[in-house]
């Protein structure tokens, strides 16, 4: 497995001659999916395990293109229609991509949202999007009664989708998914044709400050995934692919849907409900012979804490990470235990990959790597210049004189949130890097992360980087807190490995650790220990209210 030789070989080469060909009228879901059920019917497409790791199912293409059929008959006869806003919020179930399927046949926009949302958050996303149909599960439907209520959603659709093998009955008010599939035709819907640049779905941001309805067009996704799979994913039609995502993150889209079967590889999908159980995670990946597995930094941090000598690695030819910048150690200590390299990636909802590393190429760990074929990522400063090597500013990706596929189309209803990411020939991600003499980029954080401590500028990302380096800790935050003189200072909260204990010394040591790691100016000048951190409900760490707080706090002690 390991020995199969990267798609992509020349690197500069292949940036040179790549191109993605957008046709008129396009539909992920008839154009890939029922094309390969049309090739080849019986090839499989989706390893579904239940929460216990068995009771496996597996689904071909065709399985998915009938069943996506009935699904999208289904929505039609409940009066679901091109362009309607449908919230979607269910568990890591296999009827997820009916759902999602179903809905993409009609032109209908789909909304995914975690199963973490509250009834405030998704009267939040009701409302915003004048969402005329809902689907969720048993938990998920009371939330949404709750939200809807007071909002006068009295016309929305209201569609329940029980658990696999359970004989509940629908609450009031809503009707069965499973009835509504058996009574649908599998023969394709009687549905108007979506052109490639026909919304596909809207993703709502779990960004650290304002929530914003990114908008998709079946093009962006549907067709620019293929470089998420293609270049960084390494995937081929023979893998089993494993992306370790909450179906309602843009992850799932990066890992479980697109890029994935355009290229013919299959998904695995592991029912998780809670958190993780990390043996069993890690047993899975040789029970099923997973080839290709992709992990948030939050989820290989923690694995590595494990035994990894202890499970099955024969099958897994190639890992990724996404989401935030993955440590330099945590690559360090996975590659020592299973002989595999994590290759980082950075993307975001807005976007499909936009740097990576790649087989072909060294490995810089803690690098964001390279921009992938098809997007030209620079960083540049406030006025759009490319700055050199060695120089920080904003991470902007090319958007004239030809706009990139695999770019979202705008903030939907958010005509200054859309003018404010396209500044001239940009579109700004809102990230601040430095690229070195060879084009690596080097994250140093969002915009508004960036420390500045007696005239000096510090990265958080790399602070915590050197923290995390340390045996004694598991992960780390860190924020800029407010100093009379200084402006601000280096503030960390650390979460330590098992079995260690903070104290007044830990602390010294681990100051003294990041001088030696990083320049002495940058080492943390407070170090508070924590439980845990505060994440986004998709798994980023919230320095934005870590940093609140110490604002908080020094502003209650200025007035005191």
């Amino acid at each position: 497995m390991r020995e199969l030789p990267p798609n992509m070989t020349d690197y500069l080469a292949t940036r040179a001659s790549f191109r993605l060909e957008v046709p008129e009228l396009y539909n992920y879901a008839r154009d890939v999916v029922d094309a390969w059920a049309s090739r080849e019917s019986g090839k499989l497409a989706l390893l579904a395990v239940g929460p216990d790791g068995g009771s496996p199912r597996r689904y071909s293409f065709a399985d998915l293109a009938a069943s996506s059929n009935r699904a999208a008959n289904f929505l039609a006869a409940r009066g679901v229609r091109k362009g309607d806003r449908v919230f979607v919020m269910l568990p890591r179930i296999a009827d997820w991509y009916d759902v999602m399927l179903g809905c993409i046949k009609l032109g209908a926009i789909p909304m995914p949202g975690t199963t973490l949302l509250t009834a405030r958050d998704i009267a939040y996303r009701l409302e915003r999007a004048g969402a005329t149909a809902a689907i969720t599960d048993a938990q998920g439907a009371s939330k949404v009664d709750v939200a809807a209520e007071p909002l006068g959603l009295e016309p929305l659709k209201r569609l329940w989708v029980g658990d696999p093998g359970a004989s509940e009955e629908p609450p009031p008010g809503w009707y069965s998914w499973a009835s509504g599939l058996e009574e649908a035709s599998d023969r394709p819907p009687d549905a108007e044709p979506t052109r490639s640049d026909d919304p596909l779905l809207i993703y709502f941001t779990s960004g650290t400050v304002a929530t914003k309805m990114v908008l998709h067009t079946q093009a962006s996704l549907g067709i620019g995934h293929e470089i998420t799979a293609r270049f960084w994913q390494d995937l081929k039609p023979t893998d089993l692919h494993w992306t370790l995502s909450d179906f309602g993150w843009a992850k799932a889209a990066w890992g479980k849907l697109f890029g994935q079967w355009a290229l013919g590889a299959a998904n695995f999908l592991w029912d998780l409900r809670g958190k993780p159980d990390y043996d069993l995670l890690l047993r899975l990946l040789g029970d099923y012979r997973v080839s290709t597995f992709c992990a948030p930094p939050t989820v290989f941090r923690a694995l590595v804490l494990e035994d990894l000598s202890r499970y099955d690695w024969s099958s897994v030819r190639h890992c990724v990470s996404a989401g935030e910048p993955l440590n330099p150690e945590v690559i360090k200590v996975w590659k020592d235990a299973t002989g595999l390299t994590i290759y980082d990636g950075y993307g975001q909802t807005e976007t499909v990959n936009l740097l990576a590393n790649y087989r072909c190429l060294p490995v810089r760990p803690g690098s964001m790597g390279k921009p992938t074929p098809g997007f030209d990522v620079c960083v540049v400063d406030d006025d759009g210049k490319v700055l050199d090597a060695g120089e920080e500013g904003h991470v902007a990706v090319r958007v004239a004189p030809e706009r990139p596929v695999g770019l979202f189309r705008e903030y939907w209803r958010d005509p200054e949130a859309t003018a404010a990411a396209f500044q001239g020939d940009w579109y700004d991600t809102g990230d601040r890097a430095q690229v070195d003499e060879d084009c690596y980029f080097w994250f140093v954080g969002r915009a508004d992360d960036v420390i500045i401590s007696a005239a000096y500028r510090i990265g958080p990302f790399e602070v915590g980087s050197a923290l995390v380096e340390h045996p004694a800790v598991a992960e780390a935050a860190v924020v800029g807190k407010p100093h009379p003189e200084r402006g601000q200072i280096v503030k960390a909260f650390v979460v330590l490995a098992p079995g260690r204990t903070g104290s007044d010394e830990l602390a010294v040591e681990l100051q003294e650790h990041c001088k030696r790691v990083t320049a002495p100016f940058k080492y943390p000048r407070e170090i508070e220990f924590v439980a845990e951190l505060p994440k986004t409900i998709s798994g980023k760490i919230r320095r934005v209210e870590l940093r609140e707080r110490e604002i908080e706090i020094s502003n209650s002690a200025d007035s005191g």
